[in-house]
């Protein structure tokens, strides 16, 4: 795999040219170009270089006006089964790649491959030639999150004639070993956890941690079979740069260690004398429950460790940035164990969330869990694909997104009285920061009396915005420990329906509200022989959880709507007068 093709060169183009650029790109080769109408080959001196030198130059470096084109070069009895793909996204799971490469044939082998690129490359082997060349044709080029995949034929040594697939159908009925012999071929990874460890290091050590042509991060890759992202061009000239660890929580915990010895090493190799504490990231959403209630589960963490952890204020946080920094001081033993106990502490939080989500979410129609950020995304612990990524089948078509069609609704949420500074924010800033974000009019109304022990947000706006806004309070109130660790959130919301509505909203003998009820998990009420305010509307109580209580506003706001189309007058059969143009 050391010989490369060069593809789309300009008739004008020679030798020199090509050397010219190599070497400014400081790519070795080991032969002359050799330049044909079109198109070049050259060899390098491994494997390494030349896939440097097609990540480096192929689709980005221009010759005499043509953009040149770089990839391993396979004579044609060697254009079998194989294939090398490469821009995968940096956080795809294996499962969706697996998926997709199965459309196209029975997968024999994956392999990943360490290259310095942020982006993934894998080897990967077909059962057949055709399954191969029909992948090849329908994924070069093919966008997956605004990444294009680049897919080429690699050398296959031992290409014989076509293997049937196994059992006549397509997908992963055998996955052989890993080729043999081939030095820079990572093995597969084992599953990763959905939420990556994110680290914050200092600037200085970033060099050190990367390594000379990035051996260094390279080995440690390697070793903790991680994918690891050093996010260098993040807050130019600040004096901290994150890194994500992508692997098993095993992984990222060898990797977390690597990480911190080479910091201390490289700390005494320039005499900096200050402590280099570990700094963990982790979303504002988790870190309520790492606290615990009265700061139990951080204190057991501490004293189990032997370490001290501070965590950053609420202040810092914006809709930018919903990461808080965990900081851990102690020695290098007692930092690794604090690792494990706080990011299992985050990943318990993680999945817990995941299951509520998992269980509610397809109940609500076309809702798009992944675009509300609720929940952490791909910088604070990436939500697996296949649980967000509403709307699930059989949705409603013209749900396609919550207030595109709809109209704004007032919600009435309860909280504990307690709780207003936290919702309101040092001068305000929560609760702007919530109303912006949920594209909603947020106001807590005035106490109705001096002991009142709840007091009323007064939310206004389409159902995406209610679901965000209240989504953000039940969750801050869980974060600011005003619930117990193990004791769900549960609030009251009271919505207005109209006065004619209301008996449908209950159903004949309460047959719709206890149905409601069954189906939400959350409480109903109508209050009987209320009377209606000056708009002819009655309230209706809903007690619950976070997606209880969405489940059974959506609902009733379903029959409101139900009932104002009946109530509708037809249009008439000779259609509508028309207006002749004087």
């Amino acid at each position: 795999m050391n010989k490369l093709y060069i593809g789309n060169v300009s008739e004008q183009a020679s030798a020199l040219d090509l050397e010219s650029i190599f070497e400014e790109w400081k790519i070795p080769f080991s032969a002359p170009f050799l330049v044909k109408s079109g198109y070049a080959f050259v060899d390098c001196p491994d494997e390494k270089v030349a896939m440097r030198a097609i990540d480096i130059l192929s689709g980005k470096v221009e010759l005499h006006g043509k953009v040149l084109e770089v990839e391993h070069s396979v004579p044609k009895r060697q254009r079998s089964c194989k294939l090398q793909i490469r821009n995968i996204p940096p956080h795809m799971q294996w499962e969706v790649l697996d998926g997709l490469l199965a459309q196209y044939g029975t997968v024999e082998s994956c392999e990943q491959v360490n290259t310095d690129t942020e982006t993934a490359v894998v080897n990967v082997r077909y059962a057949a030639k055709d399954q191969a060349r029909e992948a090849m044709d329908k994924l070069n080029g093919f966008l997956m999150e605004n990444y294009a995949l680049k897919v080429s034929y690699i050398p296959d040594e031992t290409a014989t004639a076509d293997t049937p697939a196994v059992g006549g159908r397509r997908g992963f009925n055998s996955r052989g070993p890993p080729r043999q012999g081939s030095p820079n071929l990572g093995a597969r990874p084992k599953l990763q956890s959905d939420v990556p460890l994110r680290m914050l290091v200092p600037t200085q050590f970033v060099g050190a941690i990367i390594g000379k042509e990035g051996a260094t991060i390279r080995n440690i890759t390697k070793q903790t079979h991680s994918k690891i992202d050093i996010h260098r061009k993040e807050n130019a000239g600040a004096a901290e740069k994150p890194i994500t660890v992508h692997s098993t929580p095993e992984g990222c915990s060898s990797a977390c260690r690597n990480i911190m010895e080479i910091m201390q090493k490289e700390a005494i190799d320039t005499k900096i004398t200050e402590e280099i504490p570990l700094k963990i990231l982790a979303h504002n959403n988790f870190v309520g429950r790492l606290i615990g209630k009265e700061g139990r589960n951080l204190k057991k963490i501490e004293q189990d460790t032997d370490t001290k952890i501070t965590i950053s204020p609420l202040q810092d946080l914006t809709l930018y940035n919903p990461e808080r920094t965990i900081t851990v001081k102690g020695t290098l033993d007692a930092c690794s164990k604090a690792e494990e106990e706080v990011m299992k502490k985050i990943r318990e939080s993680y999945e817990n969330d995941v299951a509520a989500m998992h269980l509610q979410s397809n109940l609500i129609p076309g809702l798009n869990l992944n675009a509300l950020g609720l929940f952490p995304g791909a910088a604070g612990g990436g939500m697996s694909p296949s649980v967000v990524s509403g709307p699930p089948a059989g949705a409603q078509a013209g749900y396609q997104s919550f207030g595109a069609q709809m109209e704004s609704e007032t919600v009435h949420l309860f909280i504990p009285a307690l709780a207003v500074g936290a919702i309101i924010g040092k001068q305000g800033q929560h609760i702007k920061q919530l109303s912006r974000f949920a594209g909603a009019s947020i106001k807590i109304a005035p106490a109705d009396e001096v002991d009142a022990k709840q007091r009323m947000v007064i939310i206004t706006g389409p159902p995406e915005a209610q679901f965000k806004a209240q989504g953000r309070i039940f969750g801050k109130l869980k974060e600011e420990n005003f619930f117990g660790p193990k004791e769900e959130v549960k609030l009251e919301a009271h919505i207005k329906v109209p006065s004619f509505a209301a008996g449908r909203v209950i159903g004949k003998g309460g047959k719709t509200v206890n149905e409601l009820q069954n189906l939400t998990s959350a409480e109903v009420v109508v209050p009987r022989d209320q009377t209606p305010d000056e708009n002819d509307q009655v309230v209706v109580k809903i007690t619950g959880h976070f997606y209880a209580s969405q489940l059974a506003q959506r609902k009733i706001q379903e029959i409101i709507s139900q009932v104002r189309r009946q109530q509708q007058p037809k249009p008439s059969a000779t259609g509508p007068p028309v207006t002749r143009r004087k």
